[in-house]
C-alpha cells in the first residue's frame, strides 16, 4: 500500500523497483485465500479447514486476516521507516497514513452499505475498517518511537489486552468470561454500535480487539527491520524460521490462560499467527528471493500488486450477485449468486465439491482480471 492513485510502472516487466518479491506474493496468496473463503458456493456446503473455528482453536482461514495485517507491517517498514530514515518530514508521512487510512476505511463503509446503502442496518465494523485503522495506529507508533518503542508497544497492547478481558467486569456475566456473549470485547461493541455488528451480541472485528490487532502489524514492522538489515539473506530465512517458532511456542503456551481466538482477537492469537506469517514469509523469501525461484509466484504476484482493488471489487460484484433476483419454477425466486451454483456446479460436482469449485472458479475469473492490469502495468494501490 503506496498510494492513493493509480499507478502505471514504466518497467516492462511490471514490478517496482526495490520491491520485495516474495512480500508480494505473500500479499496475493493472503487475499486469495481471503476471496476463497468468502464466498463458497453455499455456506451450508463448505470443507472446514475453510471455514473460522466456531469459538476457541484456528483453522488454517483463521491465519488469513491476521496475515495481511503482518503483510501491512512489513510493507510499512520498507516504505515509512524507509522514508523516515531518509529524512523525510514525520509530518508529511503522518498526513499520508491519514489519508490511506481514511480512503481504506471509506471502502470498507461502501463495501458494507452496497448496494441497499440503509444505515438502519448497516454493519459499521469490518475488515477493511479494521485494516484502516491498525494501518493509522501502527504508523503513529513507528512515526513516534524506534525499535525498542515499537517492541515495547507491541508486547504492552498484548499484555494490556489480556489484563482488561481477564479483570474487568462486564454487567451480569463478571470478570473473565470469554464466551461469546460475555466478554468485554463483545460488551463494547453493544455499547459502541448498538445494532450495527455482525452477529447480535458481538462483533469479529469490534472496536477492543482491535487493539491487538494494532500489535499485529507491528511484529509486522519488525519484521521488516530485519529483512532490511544488513544480513545475508540465507540468514534472514533462518531468523524467520526461528523467530516463527518462538512465536508459535509462545502462543500455544499462553493459549492455556488465555485461549487462541480469532474473534476475540486474542493476546496468544497474535503471537500465534504472527510466528505462522513468519513461517510463511520465510517459505517464499527462501524460494524467491534466496533461491530466485519466482515464476511460481507469478499469478500470487499479480493478485499482490493490487490486493485491496480485487478485494473491493471482488466484494462488490458478489453483492450485485446476491442482489439480483432470478425466478424460479417452484415459485419466488433466488439469487443470481445462488443460481449460478445450483445450476452450473451442482449438476456436475455435488453440493460440497460444487461449492469448492465455485470459489475456485470465482479465483480464476479474478486472475484474468488480474492479468491484465499486470500486462499493462496498473497497479491500484490505496
Amino acid at each position: 500500500m503506496n498510494t492513493a492513485a493509480v499507478n502505471r510502472d514504466s518497467r516492462s516487466s511490471g514490478e517496482q523497483p526495490g520491491r520485495l518479491i516474495s512480500l508480494d506474493a505473500f500479499r496475493g496468496i493472503t487475499i486469495i485465500g481471503m476471496i476463497l473463503v468468502n464466498n463458497p458456493g453455499s455456506w451450508s456446503h463448505v470443507y472446514p479447514p475453510l471455514l473460522h473455528a466456531e469459538w476457541h482453536g484456528w483453522t488454517p482461514t483463521d491465519l488469513i486476516f491476521p496475515f495481511f495485517l503482518f503483510i501491512v507491517g512489513v510493507a510499512m517498514s520498507f516504505s515509512v521507516v524507509a522514508r523516515l530514515e531518509r529524512g523525510e518530514e514525520r509530518g508529511r508521512l503522518f498526513h499520508k497514513a491519514i489519508k490511506r487510512s481514511l480512503i481504506i476505511i471509506a471502502l470498507g463503509l461502501l463495501l458494507s452499505a452496497f448496494p441497499h446503502f440503509d444505515l438502519s442496518v448497516m454493519r459499521f465494523p469490518g475488515v477493511l475498517q479494521r485494516i484502516g485503522v491498525v494501518y493509522l495506529l501502527a504508523s503513529i507508533v513507528v512515526l513516534s518511537t524506534g525499535l525498542r518503542g515499537q517492541v515495547v508497544v507491541a508486547g504492552s497492547l498484548l499484555l494490556a489486552y489480556w489484563a482488561l478481558m481477564d479483570l474487568v467486569p462486564v454487567p451480569e456475566f463478571g470478570a473473565g468470561d470469554l464466551s461469546a456473549d460475555g466478554n468485554l470485547a463483545a460488551y463494547v461493541d453493544r455499547l459502541v454500535f448498538g445494532s450495527h455488528i455482525w452477529r447480535e451480541n458481538w462483533d469479529p472485528e469490534g472496536v477492543l480487539s482491535t487493539v491487538p490487532a494494532v500489535s499485529t502489524t507491528l511484529l509486522g514492522v519488525l519484521t521488516g527491520g530485519l529483512l532490511r538489515s544488513r544480513r545475508e539473506k540465507v540468514e534472514l530465512a533462518g531468523w524467520m524460521f526461528v523467530l516463527g517458532w518462538v512465536g508459535i511456542l509462545v502462543g500455544l503456551i499462553w493459549n492455556s490462560v488465555f485461549p487462541i481466538n480469532k474473534n476475540l482477537w486474542t493476546s496468544s492469537y497474535v503471537v500465534f499467527t504472527a510466528g505462522a506469517a513468519l513461517h510463511f514469509l520465510a517459505v517464499c523469501y527462501w524460494l524467491i528471493d534466496v533461491k530466485g525461484w519466482q515464476k511460481w509466484a507469478k499469478p500470487a504476484v499479480m493478485f499482490g500488486m493490487n490486493a485491496i482493488a480485487v478485494f473491493v471489487l471482488s466484494g462488490l460484484v458478489v453483492k450485485v450477485l446476491l442482489w439480483i433476483r432470478i425466478p424460479v419454477a417452484a415459485g419466488g425466486d433466488v439469487s443470481l449468486y445462488s443460481w449460478i451454483y445450483q445450476h452450473c456446479f451442482v449438476p456436475w460436482a455435488g453440493p460440497l465439491n460444487g461449492s469448492l469449485a465455485f470459489a475456485l472458479t470465482n479465483i480464476l475469473l479474478w486472475f484474468g482480471v488480474m492479468y491484465v492490469l499486470y500486462r499493462r502495468k496498473i497497479f491500484i494501490k490505496i
